[in-house]
């Protein structure tokens, strides 16, 4: 069952719990979306094509404040310390439910201290290489990194990022020993990438498919179980020699905890409407993204199962924050 499948059942499951009364004075002040990742990456580019059509429906500016830092966790935690009143919002990626048990002291909790809106859309990852380096194949790239250990890198969004755990998982699955480069989102990793500063990457598609389509950037293999629209002709890493291999990042909305049952409703519905514009559909689906849109009960229940699940990974790759 895929993801979007799933989240739909959940949506039809939970649609009789959400209750589908508007704010009706809100929003009267401009809202912030908290971006936790440099500008040009997966998160900001979700956040900022959904803030123009916000702008539009709620009349008032929706503005997008990028505020790297800790795999995303600056914003998050900035999100659960800030006023729930609805004028600030988190947009968020799998990451944040992937720091839970990875970092000790985050300084807040994803189910305890946000309340979720939305699950937005969900990306394959790409295991991509700089041209320059002598692998056109995940094959060809693992015994690189067999005959050098240690000395293939890969480029992260931090620890515990989606692209550290599907290079984490390569390596566990393969045992192989590549080297985790630190970055402060997708846009800086696309770019050192290109500049060949690092070799390889799991990048989101969102901010590596221009690269790859104008030949700055090769693709080697996709890390979901089915081969992407956009990119038909890459196979996936569970194609390519690693039977089992499969992951995905996902984005998506979330409040400060305690925000007023009708305000989430409100930015629920009015997000929704907004990815379902055809204008924003065709967007995201060039970008090979695939629209998800939960209610937000529904997306509540989700993240308990990813975080059970991204826990047993970190566990057992032993991937952790000192």
């Amino acid at each position: 069952m895929t993801l979007r499948t799933a989240m739909y059942a959940l949506t039809l499951a939970c649609a009789l719990h959400v209750q589908l009364a508007p704010a009706q004075s809100y929003p009267a002040k401009t809202i912030r979306i908290l971006v936790g990742y440099a500008p040009g990456g997966g998160t900001d580019i979700m956040a900022r094509t959904v803030a123009a059509k916000l702008t539009v429906a709620f009349k008032q500016q929706v503005i997008v404040d990028n505020r790297p830092g800790a795999n995303g966790n600056v914003a998050a935690k900035m999100a659960a310390e800030s006023p729930a009143d609805g004028y600030t919002v988190l947009f968020m990626s799998v990451a944040h439910i992937m720091s839970k048990p990875v970092y000790k002291n985050l300084g807040y909790d994803i189910e305890r201290d946000l309340t979720p809106i939305t699950v937005v859309s969900e990306v394959s990852n790409v295991f991509a290489a700089n041209p320059s380096l002598p692998a056109k194949t995940v094959k060809e790239a693992l015994a690189l990194a067999r005959a050098k250990p240690g000395e293939l890198t890969y480029a992260t969004a931090g620890v515990g990022s989606p692209e550290h755990f599907a290079g984490e998982m390569l390596k566990m699955m393969t045992k192989t020993n590549l080297l985790a480069v630190p970055y402060k989102g997708g846009g800086p990793i696309a770019i050192d990438l290109v500049a060949g500063h690092v070799m390889t990457s799991f990048s989101t598609m969102p901010p590596i498919i221009p690269h790859i389509r104008a030949g700055r950037v090769r693709a080697l293999a996709v890390t979901k179980d089915k081969r992407a629209a956009v990119l038909p002709d890459v196979p996936t890493i569970a194609e390519s020699g690693v039977p089992g291999y499969s992951m995905s990042t996902w984005y998506g909305a979330v409040a400060p905890a305690k925000t007023p049952r009708e305000v989430v409703v409100r930015l629920n519905q009015e997000i929704l409407k907004a990815l379902a514009l055809p204008d924003v559909k065709e967007r995201l689906a060039s970008l090979g993204a695939d629209i998800v849109a939960t209610s937000p009960d529904a997306t509540a229940a989700f993240f308990k199962t990813e975080v059970a699940k991204y826990t047993k990974v970190a566990k057992a790759a032993n991937i952790r924050a000192d």
